[in-house]
């Protein structure tokens, strides 16, 4: 079983004081590639820095919408120049947040067109975080959207009828431990109507550890067998097939070279 973790965090603490212990015990659990997610200039530099170092690591580099106050013309120059780095898959995380508001939502709307711009600039798809803000984040892609290289939308927790429009503009779909949670009966119908050629599985670690771990903190990729098992069952697949059918996706999406 070779699973990716499309989606992770390693240069947050506490992940970062660990990673060759926290790959060791991934590989172990059978997830073997990662994309370790920057989110400021500062994250997305620590990030390629990090991809370099260990094999099957990669990184995807972005400005996130709480910091969008703080992503200027030059911030936003420097962090193209990071993206052409030959371990970056993808942009982002970029999008919008209008659960928190850490940043203006002009502002937020305005970085997340100047990443998609830079998206189809250097030929990269893009991660997308969209929180309370969804029909706004399809408005800005429908008007900006044209000619990226794919789109994916990360730690998703919309409904399975938001889902489908995602799937109709040909969008992909990456889901969390949160689908494990009791709670969670929308994000699983989403699960349940996205096609295993466009769904993904991640951890968004080092935060929300998945059923039966929940209370384990940090989470870590090693964890996200128990999303992919999930998953798996709910798809009525065996852990193998669907690790098979998930991989592929995520090597075809970010075209890694694994």
């Amino acid at each position: 079983m070779n699973l990716i973790d499309t989606h992770c965090h390693l240069t947050f603490e506490p992940l970062a004081d660990d990673v060759p212990g926290v790959l060791e015990r991934s590989r172990q659990a059978g997830v073997t590639a990662w994309i370790t997610v920057g989110t400021s200039l500062a994250d997305s530099r620590k990030a390629v820095e990090l991809a370099g170092r260990h094999e099957n690591l990669y990184a995807s580099v972005g400005i996130h919408p709480h910091d969008a106050k703080d992503a200027d013309g030059a911030a936003m120059a420097e962090l193209k120049e990071i993206a052409r780095g030959d371990r970056v898959m993808a942009i982002g995380e970029t999008g919008l947040d209008f659960h928190y508001n850490f940043s203006k939502q002009p502002d937020q709307k305005r970085v997340f067109v100047a990443h998609l711009e830079m998206a189809k600039e250097l030929a990269l798809p893009v991660i997308v975080h969209s929180r309370n803000a969804f029909e706004e984040t399809l408005e800005i892609l429908d008007r900006h959207g044209d000619g990226l290289k794919g789109v994916v939308f990360h730690c998703f927790g919309g409904s399975a009828e938001q889902a489908r429009q995602l799937l109709d503009r040909g969008y992909y779909v990456s889901f969390t431990g949160v689908v494990t949670f009791k709670n969670a009966q929308t994000a699983r119908e989403a699960a349940a109507a996205v096609p295993m050629g466009r769904l993904m599985v991640e951890t968004d670690c080092p935060y929300m550890s998945p059923e039966p771990v929940r209370s384990r903190k940090p989470n870590e990729p090693a964890l996200m067998v128990h999303t992919a098992r999930f998953l798996a069952e709910l798809k009525g697949l065996s852990i193998d097939e669907f690790a098979a059918q998930s991989t592929q996706t995520a090597v075809r999406f970010f075209r890694l070279p694994l």
